[in-house]
C-alpha cells in the first residue's frame, strides 16, 4: 500500500478525492498494483465493525495483517446514514447557539439596574441539544439569582409582592412586555399571553431573527432541558433518531406549528427516550431518571421554590454505566415504528422515571408522565383521534421501511417523509393549522374491543346525523 492511507467510511455520496505531492503512476503500472493488493488480500464476512479486534488477532496468528478494511452493503447503513446526515444539516449550529445567547443577554441588560444578578436563562430546543435551525428561544428570566447569597448576610431588597402569586407573576410578565415594546431594539410583534398556566411574554428579535417566548415561572424548564441534554450526550444515536422521527412526524401531519389537539416536538421526543430506556435486542440504549438520581452527588441537588426536586447526576464521567447496545440507527428507528404501533395507549402511560409503562393515573387519549413535574401529563393536549392517527402513522412507517427492495428516488427515509396526499389512506383528515381535525375511525380499524370507546362515540354522532337528516327530509 506504500505511503497512502485510506479512511473508510460507510456513506452513499459522491467523495472528492485531492491528491497533493504524489508521484504518477502510469495506468497500467497502477492497474498491476492493484492486482497485486488483490493476490495479497483476503474478504472476510463479519456481523459488525466491533469485530475489528477479535479479527485482527486472530488473522496476526496466521501471518502479518498489513491492514484492514471495514465495509458494509444493504440497506440498513445507508440508511442510517441519511438519519446522520438529516441531523448534521439541520441542527441548530454554533453561530445559531450564539445568537441566542446575545438575545437573552439583550434581556438582562434591559433590568440589571434594578436586578444586578439576573439571569435570562436559555431552556429548550436552544440548549438541550436538539433544537434546529431557526428555532424558537425558550428563556426563562430570574430577577435574583436562587445561590447568591447562600452565604452572605446581605440581601437585594425589593418591594414584597402583594397578592396571590400568579396575580402578581403576570403583573410582572405586563411589565416586561411594555418594556421590550417600548425600549428594546429590534424587539418587535410583541404579544402578552397572561392567562396561560405559564403566563408568557412572545416576541420576534429581529436583528437575530429569533421568535422568543419570554417567562418567569420556576426553573424546572431549565432542569428538564438538562435532562434531556444529558440522555443526548449519552449516546450519539439519540438525537439523529429524534431528529428523523420528528422531521417524519411533520411530513405526514402528526406535528403543527400551532397550539393544538396535536403532538408536540416535546411530546415525540420524550417517546423516543422513553422507547431507548426499554430492553431491546442486546440491552437499553439510555438509563431510567431514576438510575441517574440515584447516581447524584451533592452539587446535583436542585429543588426548586415550590418543591420541585429536580436531583439527577449531571456529570457524566462519573456514569460507568455505558449501554452495551450496538443496533445501527436503522434498527432502533424501525423498533420505534413497531414499538408504538403496538403500545396500549387506552390504559398505560409512558413513563421514563422508572424505564417502565404504568397505568394511567387519569383518563386522557395519551399520557405521557412528565419527568421532573412527576403530577403533569406532557401530552394531555392530544386528542383520541390524533392518538389513533399516530398509531396508523407508525405501523405504515414500519412497513415502509420493512418492505422497501428497489433503490428508488424516494428511498430510505424519504419514503417516510412522502406527503399524506400520495399514501394510499382511507380516511379524511383536515391539516388546517386553524380548524381542527376531523376523521372517521370507524372506517380505519377492525380492533373494535380495543376502540370501543372510539367506536361508541363515532355512531352516536352518526346516528344523531341520521337522527336530524329523517327529521328535515319529513318536514
Amino acid at each position: 500500500m506504500g505511503e497512502y492511507d485510506f479512511i473508510h467510511k460507510t456513506v452513499c455520496k459522491k467523495t472528492d478525492v485531492v491528491l497533493q505531492n504524489h508521484k504518477f503512476t502510469p495506468f497500467l503500472e497502477r492497474i498491476n498494483l492493484r492486482r497485486a493488493e488483490a493476490r495479497r488480500s483476503i474478504l472476510i464476512q463479519v456481523q459488525s465493525e466491533q469485530s475489528y479486534r477479535e479479527l485482527h488477532t486472530y488473522c496476526s496468528s496466521v501471518g502479518t495483517v498489513k491492514h484492514m478494511f471495514h465495509y458494509t452493503t444493504g440497506i440498513e447503513p445507508m440508511v442510517s446514514e441519511q438519519m446522520k446526515e438529516l441531523h448534521s444539516i439541520t441542527k441548530l449550529n454554533d453561530v445559531g447557539i450564539r445568537l441566542r445567547y446575545l438575545t437573552a443577554r439583550q434581556i438582562e441588560n434591559a433590568v440589571s439596574g434594578m436586578f444586578p444578578s439576573a439571569c435570562a436563562y436559555p431552556f429548550g430546543s436552544s440548549v438541550n441539544g436538539y433544537g434546529k435551525m431557526s428555532c424558537d428561544l425558550d428563556l426563562l428570566l430570574r430577577l435574583i439569582d436562587d445561590k447568591e447569597n447562600d452565604d452572605s448576610r446581605l440581601i437585594f431588597h425589593c418591594k414584597a409582592a402583594s397578592g396571590s402569586e400568579r396575580t402578581m407573576s403576570q403583573r410582572h410578565m405586563e411589565v416586561m412586555g411594555d418594556l421590550i415594546h417600548l425600549f428594546l431594539p429590534g424587539c418587535a410583534q410583541v404579544r402578552r399571553i397572561l392567562q396561560a398556566r405559564v403566563p408568557i411574554i412572545k416576541y420576534h428579535q429581529q436583528l437575530t431573527d429569533i421568535e422568543c417566548d419570554l417567562s418567569m415561572a420556576n426553573m424546572s424548564g431549565v432542569h428538564m432541558s438538562d435532562f434531556l441534554y444529558i440522555m443526548g450526550e449519552l449516546d450519539d444515536r439519540v438525537r439523529p433518531l429524534v431528529f428523523t422521527i420528528r422531521k417524519w412526524a411533520k411530513e405526514v401531519g402528526l406535528t403543527n406549528s400551532s397550539p393544538g389537539r396535536w403532538l408536540t416536538n416535546f411530546s415525540l421526543t420524550l417517546l423516543v427516550l422513553a422507547f431507548l430506556q426499554k430492553p431491546l435486542r442486546s440491552s437499553p440504549v439510555l438509563p431510567s431518571l431514576n438510575t441517574l438520581a440515584k447516581l447524584a452527588g451533592p452539587n446535583d441537588n436542585y429543588v426548586t421554590e415550590d418543591g420541585l426536586n429536580c436531583t439527577f447526576l449531571r456529570d457524566l464521567n462519573k456514569f460507568n454505566n455505558k449501554s452495551i447496545n450496538t443496533e445501527s440507527l436503522e434498527s432502533l428507528l424501525c423498533e420505534f415504528f413497531e414499538y408504538y404501533s403496538q403500545f396500549d395507549f387506552s390504559s398505560k402511560a409512558v413513563c421514563l422515571n422508572e424505564a417502565v409503562t404504568i397505568t394511567k393515573p387519569e383518563f386522557s387519549a395519551m399520557y405521557i408522565v412528565n419527568p421532573l413535574e412527576r403530577g403533569l401529563n406532557v401530552s394531555k393536549n392530544v386528542s383520541l383521534e390524533e392518538v389513533e392517527r399516530f398509531r396508523v402513522e407508525v405501523k405504515n412507517a414500519a412497513w415502509t421501511l420493512e418492505s422497501q427492495e428497489n433503490k428508488e428516488t424516494n428511498w430510505g427515509i424519504l419514503s417516510i417523509f412522502e406527503n399524506r396526499k400520495n399514501l394510499n389512506y382511507n380516511f379524511n383528515v383536515s391539516l388546517s393549522e386553524k380548524q381542527g381535525r376531523l376523521m372517521e375511525v370507524s372506517s380505519l380499524f377492525e380492533e373494535e374491543k380495543e376502540n370501543e370507546v372510539v367506536f361508541k362515540n363515532i355512531n352516536l354522532k352518526q346516528e344523531i346525523a341520521s337522527i336530524k337528516k329523517n327529521t328535515q327530509e319529513k318536514n
